[in-house]
């Protein structure tokens, strides 16, 4: 596969589209909740509204480029986001002395000043410089604001309603569908993309390898927030989007409190998803499984998306902000792959049994060298598909997200294997 030359109208266009989402996103709170911090394990929001400009400058400008930088200090506080393992070491990153609103608004539009010339006019694919090459920087700089919108979505999920501008949305329940599970024949996952074959991946998605999968059993529906139920019932742990009021279950919507859909995917924590497994008397599917039910076929040949070749589109899962809340697990029969696997892609990200660890032959990239490496911890555990708010650049058979085991807040559906 030959690779295409970059298209520098395409790389400003995608900034500017980026900038606006973000900017549509933070206007979903009010401004008495900038300096909020809904989820203690994270930044408040005023580090977000400056980090994701000033991570795009200093990654593209200041280090690839070597230009020279705009404010030393803003540039320093906001150039890198948590990822703490407790509410103690979360501790060490409080702070008050956060800049105004209308500082960080001024330090962002130098930067976006200054990345726009960057993309549009400087020397961003250099041959032998690893920061530049095929343009390495630029795409992180990109990709990198399209990860944070969900994360910002994450912690306005969090934001008390009092202090979100509402969204009206439409919430469609269903009849449960019946769970089966599918028999997935042994055969070949191919993990990871070979990098000359794209014009960009993150370094934790290469080199592309293959890996025998034994024969195995897989659900073909996700779990429901009405299987979860039945956990519940006999001792399980309620899931971090339930609410329980006045002896009703509802649910924690982005915007509102609804009741409990019964058809929609169960969001829990690893270890959550771990425990309901076990007691169903099943397990969670691996990284190449969940490759294998999701990409493979009976005939043996792999599909880029579980339906097939044709690039993703809305019939086939619940993806890139059509909305900000999951549907049915059976919502998009068009999305189901060759085994009959349905809700692959999209509703939610789907947490596997695999640890987070790099491939063999990895190699850390030149741009954010830390993005993955840091990780590799045995206590982050691989999640793939896709939530609702995840965008369609990410819905690639090769990309892996990750949380801790007891990470509660993220938008993560699971099923089980036998």
């Amino acid at each position: 596969m030959t690779v295409t030359a970059i298209d520098r109208t395409e790389l400003v266009d995608w900034y500017r589209r980026n900038r606006r989402r973000s900017a549509r996103l933070f206007n979903l709170i009010l401004p008495e909740a900038y300096y909020d911090r809904p989820i203690p394990l994270r930044h408040p929001f005023v580090f977000y509204d400056g980090h994701l400009p000033a991570f795009s400058f200093n990654t593209l400008c200041a280090r690839a480029l070597q230009e020279p930088g705009i404010d030393e200090r803003l540039q320093r506080l906001f150039e890198r986001g948590i990822d703490p393992g407790s509410l103690d070491a979360a501790k060490a990153h409080d702070r008050e002395d956060w800049p105004s609103a209308q500082r960080v608004a001024e330090f962002a539009a130098r930067c976006d000043e200054r990345v726009e010339a960057a993309l549009a006019r400087a020397d961003i694919d250099r041959s032998g410089v690893p920061m530049l090459e095929r343009g390495q920087a630029a795409f992180t700089i990109l990709e990198h604001e399209m990860m944070h919108h969900e994360t910002l979505l994450y912690i306005v999920h969090q934001l008390d309603a009092s202090k979100k501008r509402p969204m009206l949305s439409e919430h469609r329940d269903s009849d449960l569908p019946v769970q089966t599970s599918r028999a997935v024949a042994a055969g070949t996952a191919t993990l990871g993309v070979d990098a000359r074959a794209v014009p960009f991946a993150w370094d934790n998605e290469m080199p592309e390898y293959a890996v025998h999968v034994a024969a195995f059993d897989i659900d073909a529906y996700p779990v429901t927030n009405a299987r979860w139920l039945e956990f519940v019932e006999d001792g399980g742990p309620r899931p971090p989007f339930w609410i329980e009021r006045n002896g009703e279950w509802l649910l924690r919507a982005l915007f509102e409190d609804i009741a409990l859909p019964k058809s929609w995917p169960v969001y829990v924590s690893h270890a959550q998803a771990a425990a309901y497994a076990r007691w169903a008397g099943k397990r969670l599917p691996t990284e190449a499984e969940f490759h294998r039910a999701a990409f493979g076929s009976p005939p043996g040949e792999e599909r880029a998306f579980p339906w097939g070749d044709a690039k993703p589109e809305p019939k086939h899962g619940n993806f890139d902000f059509c909305r900000y809340d999951p549907e049915p697990v059976d919502a998009h029969p068009a999305g189901a792959s060759a085994w009959g696997v349905h809700d692959l892609i999209g509703n939610g990200w789907e947490w596997t049994a695999t640890a987070f660890a790099p491939f063999p032959g990895f190699a850390p990239m030149a741009s954010y060298p830390q993005y993955s490496a840091d990780f590799f911890d045995g206590n982050h555990y691989v999640m793939k598909g896709a939530s609702p708010v995840t965008a369609r650049e990410f819905v690639r058979r090769s990309f892996r997200n990750w949380f801790y085991g007891d990470y509660p807040y993220m938008y993560a559906k699971f099923r089980c294997a036998g």
